[in-house]
């Protein structure tokens, strides 16, 4: 079971960050007095790309991401019923399923869409080049909040095939229920801005709140050089043409 570590003068707030560059750099005390060694910051894109790096920057050790996407619930496609990795696995919440009465083809046509949009956007992030190695480290995955933990529970699975030594989870905020669900799968949990209720948004931790497009995301990978990390995805900020086609038509 996880140790979890929160800012209690933020419990049950909200508008608690300017922004995610903010929560990033609030997270950064506790992640100094956690982390020694090798370690490795892992963010999901899109929203924990600012956060981790600036924890990445701050903090002096590599920036990675962790490719993974949630599976969008059909006609609401902000909301999601579980998530995909890069190597295909699903991870679906059973409960929701049941729930919104989804057929069998409908999951599986969804999962089919998501897995090649992970595809797409793998290439599009990292420009062909391949991932960091985690073997041995300590891997620091980052969002820039929790929902259903669903997309963190896919990225933690992730990680662990890839023998991390240890495995931190840091977000801004979250529900304690989604906390709570991901605890017994890693070793320490950092979240600021804990929540409890029957309705959580990550939006309400944030001032500044917006959801960030795939050309942001290149824009700031684009712009930061850190050890063997971000700036290696970009090749002076100019997206590779064949992968740009891939996104337009996605």
């Amino acid at each position: 079971m996880a140790k979890i570590l929160e800012n209690t003068s933020l419990k049950g707030k909200r508008q608690v960050f300017k922004d995610r560059t903010d929560a990033g750099r609030q997270l950064v005390p506790l992640l100094q007095r956690e982390v020694g060694g090798k370690a490795l910051v892992l963010a999901i894109p899109s929203g924990g790309v600012p956060v981790g790096l600036e924890i990445a920057h701050a903090m002096s050790i590599p920036f990675d991401m962790i490719i993974v996407r949630k599976v969008p619930i059909p006609g609401n496609p902000e909301a999601g019923f579980g998530a995909v990795t890069l190597d295909g696995d699903v991870f679906l919440n059973e409960s929701l399923v049941g729930t919104l009465g989804l057929t069998p083809s409908q999951i599986d046509a969804s999962i089919a869409r998501v897995r090649e949009k992970v595809e797409i956007r793998n290439r599009l992030f990292r420009q062909n080049k391949p991932p960091a190695p985690i073997r041995g480290s300590t891997a620091i995955l980052v969002d820039d909040g929790l929902a259903s933990g669903y997309t963190m529970m896919a990225s933690i699975e992730s990680v662990r095939r890839a023998n991390a030594k240890e495995i931190l989870v840091a977000v801004p905020t979250a529900p304690m229920h989604s906390i709570q669900k991901i605890a017994p799968l890693v070793d320490t949990i950092i979240c600021l801005n804990i929540r409890e209720g029957p309705y959580f948004a990550v939006a309400e931790a944030y001032d500044n709140w917006y959801d960030l497009s795939e050309d942001e995301v290149l824009k700031r990978l684009s712009q930061v050089s850190i050890q063997g990390s971000a700036k290696s995805y970009q090749q002076n900020g100019t997206e590779d043409p064949a992968l740009k086609r891939d996104r337009d038509n996605n």
